[in-house]
């Protein structure tokens, strides 16, 4: 049997496309089974495309469909007019249609389940696994961008997997409110980045960045904040956070994912809760409201404008604290208090990490919801917590990011029965 070269930079290449893979790609292998494997922007499973490469590495490369052969059913005209192959690398989906974007994101979570969480298909069949999709058509929801200034001083959006910047004249998966600004439409000479946000509290803040990441004072355009701070609105309460603070980009997603965590735990008045990686403290406030003060309620957070944020807004609610400090540190240090019975585990897109999960696998809590961003890294800690005898009991994934390749789970995890 003749043996098929990798294909190198630049060479176009006829494949049947395979199956979705995480990061907004399919996989499809070159001169059929065997060959080499090229991970595929821009296709659907089962289509026949002709494919440009644009990265080679060792046992891989990169590409685009830059022609479709045979297209799916489940092809759609992309609604953006820059989401295209050597265009703007913000949205991965928008050739799939609405219910094919949720199968997709399915499919990526239980895949990942499986060969990184080390679950059997029985295990997995358990889950049923289904992404639930947000209000919304898939545009608009967009409340937090970042817009980087290229050579010319003009403000767009980078290409996938480059520095390159796109020019556009809007974003369509932004924020109305974004939308309307006047960002893209002058020029930046002293930013490399401008972020823009819009806030669920009416508040629009721009604030221009140069390449060492000083913000300078926020810029005002007409029906911008100048102010540094906005306001949000979940769980019932108005929050106050500086410009930078961490939350939420979707309009409906804090609101989702504190109810699904209510569901999930289903707290207990009296229960002592830590929310770990707490940020401003959005789990910590839904959960307060039902263990009431004697079950105290301990944020942990270890980005100043996230602590900042936390007690300033917790102020008001009874037996809550706020640890400034690094997760695996405080847990190391024996810092929060003892014992715990309910934890919140909802870190950045790398995941908890193996010593965090062990820590918080030899705490005696009676559950663990763990938000998720990211399902390789979600899945890498699930096969961590099954070693110490602790089983996914549950998953809620939702589709807080449409038209990207993200996805947002919620896992319950439980101890060893009878603990």
């Amino acid at each position: 049997m003749t043996q098929v070269e990798m294909p190198g930079e630049g060479e176009r290449v006829e494949v049947l496309v395979g199956a979705v893979a995480h990061g907004g790609h399919c996989v499809a292998r070159v001169g059929g089974d065997g060959g080499p494997v090229l991970f595929v922007r821009h296709a659907l499973p089962g289509e026949r495309v002709i494919a440009l490469v644009t990265e080679v590495h060792r046992g891989f490369a990169r590409a685009d469909a830059v022609e479709i052969l045979t297209s799916s059913a489940d092809r759609v005209i992309a609604p953006c007019v820059y989401a295209h192959p050597n265009g703007c690398g913000g949205c991965d989906l928008q050739h799939v249609a609405p219910a094919a974007q949720l199968s997709w994101k399915a499919s990526v979570v239980t895949e990942q389940l499986a060969r990184l969480g080390r679950l059997d298909q029985d295990q997995i069949r358990d889950l049923s696994v289904r992404v639930e999709p947000l209000p919304g058509d898939g545009l608009g929801w967009r409340t937090r961008v970042r817009y980087a200034v290229d050579g010319r001083d003009r403000a767009g959006l980078l290409k996938h997997r480059s520095h390159e910047v796109v020019p556009v004249d809007r974003c369509l998966i932004a924020h109305p409110a974004i939308q309307e600004l006047p960002v893209t439409a002058r020029d930046w000479p002293e930013a490399d980045e401008v972020h823009v946000v819009a806030s669920g509290g009416g508040d629009v803040l721009v604030t221009p960045r140069r390449a060492a990441a000083v913000p300078d004072e926020p810029d005002v355009l007409d029906g911008a904040s100048a102010a540094g701070e906005i306001r949000e609105k979940a769980v019932g309460r108005e929050w106050v956070l500086p410009g930078d603070a961490f939350w939420q980009v979707h309009p409906a997603a804090a609101d989702t994912l504190a109810a699904a965590v209510l569901e999930l735990l289903a707290p207990q008045p009296g229960e002592a809760v830590w929310d770990l990686y707490g940020g401003a403290g959005l789990f910590a406030s839904a959960l307060a409201a039902v263990v009431g003060p004697t079950g105290p309620v301990t944020v942990v957070e270890s980005a100043p404008q996230g602590v900042a944020a936390a007690r300033r807004n917790l102020a008001g609610l009874p037996g809550v604290a706020v640890i400034e400090a690094k997760v695996e540190a405080a847990l190391r240090q024996g810092r929060l208090p003892r014992p715990v019975d309910l934890i919140v585990l909802d870190p950045p897109r790398s995941g908890a990490g193996a010593a965090v999960v062990k820590a918080i696998a030899r705490t005696g809590a009676r559950a663990v919801a763990y938000v998720a961003c990211d399902p390789a890294a979600f899945a890498r800690d699930v096969a961590t917590f099954r070693a110490a005898g602790w089983r996914l009991a549950a998953l809620r994934a939702f589709d807080l990011f449409p038209m990207t390749h993200h996805v947002e789970c919620v896992g319950l995890l439980l101890p060893p029965a009878g603990r």
